[in-house]
């Protein structure tokens, strides 16, 4: 992209989710849907540009004001970042098409809250600064705290005063941590941390990164912290849920691979932690899914389950395995999207979350079969499709680090995954329709943006090589430390 300078593509993806957010606000009922469409066809260029600057000419940096390092607000992006950048304004856009077109009148506020909600998202994958990372997850969460209590229901209301509670004893936590290590490194600047504290594992540091551990645990879902989850993601509307179900989880994913690829690298007792929490996670998640009786409850413990695969792969710590967890990332943001939005359609056309209460939907409806098949199959891990790769990738890791436990765990969690994948397929795909309750039919629009999900799904497996040996460079990187900490300087 000759011409532009490169640094503007770090800046667009937050610009054009906060415009089409100000704009959405404003605009007539006419124009409403024309600027939530446009915001999000210019926020996929935006993070096109990104991606394809940062793949070329390696990670960008950029101080808002022209203030030097460590003053001033950074922005910064690299391989991990421009990855997840992109995903998100993939999964954002499908979220929003269906919104817009799977609605007749949507709310006049859920199209600029979910621009607001991917403007917190990018601006925490871009910033370099731990406080402005704080700022971030508190944009996204006042934008989801709106949008999951939108309809007013009073599940919701319910889900949205626990999501809320949990999620502000995370940024307690946060706020002190970040308390102490302000007192310790007189900045909040990540990469001047990072050089700061290289190699240092006294009392203070190791009070932060447990600090921090609990904080982005509540935030990731992982075990024991996990248990807002499974009841919150089912309560609002399918596409707010999907949208939540892709992303929110993955920015606290984010931050623990920030930290301990970027500061923690010096403790081997967090990375332990990190490896046992990460390996309860995926056993409780796929646990707790097993058990259920209804499809989104079984799609949330999931989210659980997978989100403990990359922790396994971050807290292994080798290029193989943070490589994977960073592949794993970008798989899994698209495939939750696209079960929670086909599993919408499912329990919308049947009337009901539960699983005795659906079926006929192969019949009914072969296209949402398929549709559901993909990502689910996708999920479980079955070859050719992207989970199959995301899963082998951390099963390697695990033995070439001497951890074999681990790729048994895995595999296993993978079995079990399929079957809990099989349960809803077998009652609402191939089983009979209730007597009482035939499949009713629901607006094909709505199957438009899962198809294109499912596009992506494939491509992932099927371009599996090349973009594996994109994360495994982003994951050789974020090993590496040394392009982000010379581009942040």
């Amino acid at each position: 992209m000759s011409g532009v300078d490169p640094h503007i593509w770090l800046i667009a993806p937050l610009v054009v989710p906060l415009a089409a957010a100000v704009f959405g606000l404003l605009a007539g009922r006419r124009t409403r849907r024309a600027v939530a469409l446009t915001g999000h066809v210019l926020h996929i260029a935006a993070a096109a540009g990104l991606l394809y600057t940062v793949l070329g000419d390696g990670a960008l940096a950029v101080r808002i004001g022209g203030w030097p390092g460590p003053f001033g607000i950074a922005l910064v992006g690299d391989s991990l970042s421009a990855l997840l950048v992109g995903v998100t304004a993939i999964v954002g856009a499908a979220a929003g098409l269906t919104s817009q077109l799977g609605e007749r009148l949507p709310h006049p506020l859920k199209a600029p809250l979910m621009h607001a909600l991917l403007l917190g998202v990018c601006g925490a994958f871009l910033t370099g600064d731990l406080f402005n990372l704080y700022v971030w997850f508190e944009v996204l969460l006042v934008a989801s705290f709106v949008l999951l209590t939108l309809d007013r229901a009073p599940l919701s209301i319910a889900a949205g005063v626990r999501y809320v509670a949990i999620n502000l004893v995370a940024s307690a936590l946060f706020l002190t941590a970040l308390g102490l290590l302000y007192a310790k490194a007189g900045t909040l600047d990540m990469a001047h941390i990072a050089r700061l504290v290289d190699g240092d594992t006294g009392h203070t540091l190791g009070g932060v990164a447990a600090l921090l551990t609990v904080a982005f645990g509540i935030k990731a879902g992982i075990f024991p912290l996990f248990g807002w989850l499974p009841p919150a993601y089912p309560a609002p509307p399918p596409v707010i849920a999907a949208l939540f179900a892709g992303l929110l989880t993955k920015v606290g994913v984010y931050a623990l691979i920030r930290l301990y690829t970027l500061i923690f690298v010096h403790d081997p007792w967090a990375h332990d932690l990190l490896l046992w929490l990460g390996a309860a996670t995926m056993t409780v998640g796929v646990l707790g899914a097993a058990a259920q009786v209804e499809v989104r409850r079984i799609l949330s413990f999931h989210i659980v389950s997978q989100i403990g695969y990359i922790v396994v792969g971050v807290a292994l710590y080798t290029p193989l395995a943070v490589g994977a967890a960073v592949f794993y990332l970008v798989h899994h943001i698209v495939v939750k999207t696209s079960l929670f939005l086909v599993g919408g359609v499912i329990t919308d056309a049947g009337g009901s979350e539960r699983l005795d209460r659906l079926g006929g939907l192969r019949l009914a409806w072969p296209a949402a079969a398929l549709l559901f098949a993909i990502p689910a199959l996708s999920l479980a891990g079955m070859p050719p499709l992207s989970g199959f790769f995301a899963k082998l990738g951390i099963i390697r890791a695990g033995i070439a680090a001497d951890a074999t436990w681990v790729a048994v765990l895995a595999l296993a969690v993978g079995l079990l995954t399929l079957y809990s994948m099989l349960k809803i397929a077998h009652a609402a795909v191939l089983g009979p329709a209730p007597d009482d309750a035939p499949p009713r039919p629901v607006g094909r629009a709505r199957l438009w943006p899962i198809a294109a999900l499912a596009a992506v799904t494939l491509a992932l497996g099927l371009a599996a090589g090349p973009v594996f040996e994109v994360c495994l460079a982003a994951g050789e990187a974020l090993i590496d430390r040394t392009p982000y900490l010379e581009a942040a300087r």
